[in-house]
């Protein structure tokens, strides 16, 4: 069994994920979406769910926003099964496209990739959670 201030830490870090999702699930129906900000909360989302899985298993990491870096920290055992060319694609939506210069506009499609993307991690990692045995309720992600 989890010590009570780790199950919270790793429960903290789903809502937060969650909050960004829902941003997503808000914004995306409107036909004047802010595609590069679905992407970046698409990223946000991920990244929260790896950094709860890394706490989970008890594994540091560093200050970073590269989802890659990340899953790679993930242990074997957790079976994530994720695809590191999504996972580099979501990391660079996520930054590239909010600076000035940025030439391309990111699509609708794309900003939908991004949404799926981070749904993957999602359930990936809830997956590997359940398998764990640990207990989501009292979070969005239940």
């Amino acid at each position: 069994m989890l010590p009570e201030n780790v199950t919270t830490l790793v429960k903290g870090w789903f809502t937060k994920a969650e909050s960004d999702l829902r941003n997503i699930r808000l914004v995306l129906p409107d036909p004047d979406c802010p595609f590069d900000t679905v992407c970046f909360h698409a990223q946000q989302a991920a990244e929260k769910y790896l950094k709860g899985l890394l706490t989970f298993f008890a594994i540091g990491f560093p200050k970073t926003h590269d989802l890659e870096e990340l899953a790679a920290l993930v242990p074997d055992k957790a079976g994530l099964n994720l695809n590191v060319e999504e996972l580099i694609e979501l990391s660079q939506l996520a930054v590239v496209p909010r600076y000035p210069g940025f030439e391309d506009e990111i699509s609708r499609d794309t900003a939908e990739r991004a949404f799926k993307t981070a749904q993957k991690v999602k359930h990936a990692v809830l997956e590997s959670l359940a398998r764990e045995g640990f207990d989501l309720r009292g979070t969005p992600a239940a």
